[in-house]
């Protein structure tokens, strides 16, 4: 799995436990729906730690709880 694609799981596993939708969030976060779309279908190849913070704040979690899941920790290397 890549980060992009670890990315995306671990905010619809996020919305999943909170019952909330794409939008639902966007409206939560205050983040718009084409930004988190963008992130979600792969536009966004590489989100900025801000979003993802304002994401982390809406879904009441920290940086460390957003990334400390297998999802991010068994991932391989992509730098080669």
């Amino acid at each position: 799995m890549k980060i992009q694609e670890a990315l995306v799981a671990r905010i619809y596993e996020l919305c999943k436990e909170r019952g909330l939708t794409i939008n639902g969030l966007s409206t939560l976060s205050a983040v718009p729906p084409s930004t988190l779309k963008n992130i979600i279908y792969g536009i966004s190849k590489n989100p900025g730690v801000v979003t993802i913070k304002i994401l982390c704040d809406a879904f009441e979690i920290t940086l460390a709880e957003f990334f400390d899941t297998d999802l991010f920790n068994n991932l391989e290397q992509e730098i080669e």
